[in-house]
C-alpha cells in the first residue's frame, strides 16, 4: 500500500521511524566496533596524545555534520547528500559520491560479519567462524527485508546498549581515577606525562591514527539517509545532530582518556582491547566476556545499519537513473527489496571467502580497501554545502539551520580533510588504503563524468516516473 508524504505526493517508502528512533540511529553511528576495537591500534601507535588527536578529528567531523544536517533539514530526502551533489555540483559528482558511499558500506557489511564471527567464535570455539558469520547476515538481511520499522527498533536497542556501556565506562573510570572505586589506586597523572610524554613517537603515527579514527567516527550520516523515511523528517534530522555533536567529544574523548590515564598506554593488554584491559583493570568479573558482548553488539548494529545504508543509496540512485531500475522496486510494505538484497551480497561473499581464507587475511583487505573512502564523501559533502549555500544566498532563501562561521568554517573543514589526504600520502603505512581508494574514487569520478555526457541534457533532474509491478511496486515521486 502507498503511503502519502507530507507534501502530499506518493513514495514507495514508508514514513515509520520516530524521532525517538532516528536520534538513537544517529548515536549509533557514532559508537562502532572502531571505538571498542580499533581505538587500540591508535593508542599504542600514538600514545597518551590519541586523546587530541580523537577530539581534533571529533571537531572536523562536527562540523561535518552540521553542514550536512543544513542541507538534510533543508531538503529531506532518502539518498540525501548525494541528491544534493547531484543538484549543486552536477549528476557526475552525485553519481561519484552516491556509489562510493555504496560500496563503503558493502564492504563495512562484509567487515562486520567477520568481525562479529571472530567474535563469537572466541566464546564459542567449537563453532566455525564463517558460519557464525553466515547467521548473523542472514538475520540481519533478514530485519532488512521486514518493514523499516523493524530495523529501526533493532538499531534503537543496539545503540541503547551501546550507549549505556559507555557511560557505565566512563562513570566507573572517573570514580577510580578519584579514588572512588575500592581496591583501585588512581594514578594521577603519571601515565599521562611518563612513558615519554603525550606523543612518544612523534608526530609521523598521529597520521596514520587519522586513518583509524575517521574510520570509527563514519556512520553519523546514517540519520541524513534515513530523514526520507522518518516521521517527522525535518525535526527529527535537526534534533538528532544536535545530539550527536557533543556526544562526539564525551563518548569518544571521554572514554580514550580514562584509558591512556588509568594504564600504560604501551601495555600489551591495551593494545589489543582497551576497554576490555580497563574493565579488568577495575575488578569488573568476566571484563573480557561482557567487553566482547558489548562488541559484538557493536559490530551487529553497524552491519545492520551498513545493509540499510548501502540500500538506501542504491534506491535513492536508482529513484534519479543513476542505477539499476531493478533497485527501486519495493515491496508493499516499503522496502527496496533488490537493493537491499545487492547490499548484503557483499557480506555473504565475505562469508564465502572467510570459508576459504583465514579470518585476518580477510580482515585486513577489507579494512584497507574502504578505509579512505570516508574522508573522499566528507569532502564531497563539505563542497556541497558551500555550493549550495552560495546558490541559497543569491536566491535570498531563508535555513532553518545554517552552518556556523559561513564560509571559513566550511573552508576550514575542506582544508583539514585535504591535509588528511595528503598525510595519508606522506606516510608510508596509509598510503596503500589511500591508493586503493583513489582507484575506487577515480572509477566513480570518471563513470559519473561519462554518464553526465551522454546523458540528455536536464534528465538527471527527474525520477522514474511511477510504473507499478507485483508483487514489488517501483518508487514514484518524490520525498
Amino acid at each position: 500500500m502507498k503511503t502519502q508524504t507530507s507534501t502530499g505526493s506518493p513514495t514507495a517508502l514508508h514514513r515509520s521511524l520516530t524521532t525517538r528512533q532516528l536520534t538513537m540511529i544517529a548515536l549509533g553511528g557514532v559508537i562502532g566496533a572502531g571505538l571498542f576495537v580499533g581505538s587500540g591500534k591508535a593508542i599504542g601507535s600514538v600514545g597518551p596524545g590519541v586523546v587530541l588527536v580523537y577530539l581534533g578529528a571529533g571537531g572536523v567531523i562536527i562540523l561535518v555534520m552540521r553542514m550536512l544536517a543544513e542541507l538534510a533539514v533543508a531538503s529531506p530526502e532518502t539518498g540525501s547528500f548525494a541528491a544534493y551533489a547531484t543538484r549543486e555540483l552536477g549528476p557526475w559528482a552525485g553519481l561519484a559520491v552516491g556509489w562510493l558511499y555504496a560500496y563503503h558500506w558493502c564492504v563495512v557489511v562484509a567487515f562486520e560479519a567477520i568481525a562479529g564471527a571472530a567474535i563469537a567464535v572466541r566464546e564459542a570455539p567449537w563453532a566455525p567462524s564463517w558460519v557464525a558469520a553466515l547467521v548473523f547476515m542472514a538475520l540481519l538481511t533478514g530485519v532488512n527485508l521486514t518493514r523499516v520499522r523493524s530495523f529501526g527498533r533493532f538499531e534503537f536497542w543496539f545503540a541503547l546498549i551501546k550507549v549505556t556501556a559507555i557511560v557505565v565506562f566512563i562513570a566507573l573510570g572517573a570514580l577510580a581515577l578519584l579514588g572512588a572505586l575500592p581496591g583501585v589506586r588512581p594514578p594521577g597523572l603519571a601515565n599521562l606525562t611518563g612513558l615519554g610524554g603525550l606523543f612518544p613517537r612523534g608526530p609521523a603515527p598521529i597520521l596514520t591514527a587519522l586513518l583509524v579514527v575517521f574510520f570509527s567516527y563514519f556512520g553519523t550520516e546514517v540519520v541524513t539517509l534515513a530523514a526520507g523515511e522518518a516521521q517527522d523528517p525535518a525535526h527529527a534530522v535537526r534534533r538528532a545532530m544536535r545530539s550527536v555533536a557533543w556526544r562526539v567529544l564525551v563518548f569518544y574523548g571521554g572514554s580514550i582518556l580514562i584509558v591512556v590515564t588509568l594504564l600504560p598506554w604501551n601495555a600489551t593488554q591495551v593494545t589489543a582491547s582497551p576497554y576490555t584491559a580497563v574493565l579488568a583493570h577495575l575488578g569488573i568479573p568476566g571484563a573480557a566476556v561482557v567487553m566482547d558482548l558489548i562488541v559484538l553488539t557493536a559490530v551487529l548494529s553497524c552491519l545492520n545499519s551498513g545493509i540499510y545504508s548501502s540500500s538506501r543509496m542504491l534506491y535513492a540512485m536508482s529513484r534519479l537513473g543513476e542505477a539499476p531500475a531493478a533497485l527501486s522496486l519495493t515491496t508493499r510494505s516499503g522496502v527496496p527489496v533488490l537493493a537491499v538484497l545487492a547490499a548484503s551480497a557483499a557480506g555473504f561473499l565475505a562469508v564465502v571467502a572467510n570459508y576459504f581464507l583465514p579470518t585476518a587475511i580477510v580482515f585486513s583487505f577489507l579494512l584497507d580497501s574502504s578505509a579512505a573512502v570516508a574522508v573522499v564523501v566528507y569532502l564531497c559533502i563539505a563542497a556541497t554545502q558551500i555550493a549550495g549555500r552560495r546558490r541559497r544566498d543569491r536566491e535570498g532563501a531563508r535555513l532553518t539551520v545554517r552552518m556556523w562561521g559561513f564560509p571559513y568554517l566550511s573552508c576550514f573543514v575542506v582544508g583539514a580533510l585535504i591535509t588528511v589526504i595528503g598525510a595519508m600520502a606522506w606516510t608510508p603505512a596509509s598510503r596503500q588504503p589511500l591508493a586503493l581508494t583513489l582507484v575506487v574514487t577515480t572509477i566513480a569520478v570518471t563513470t559519473g563524468a561519462v554518464w553526465q555526457h551522454r546523458r540528455p541534457r536536464g534528465r538527471h533532474w527527474r525520477v522514474r516516473p511511477p510504473r507499478p509491478v507485483r508483487p514489488l511496486e517501483r518508487a514514484e515521486g518524490g520525498e
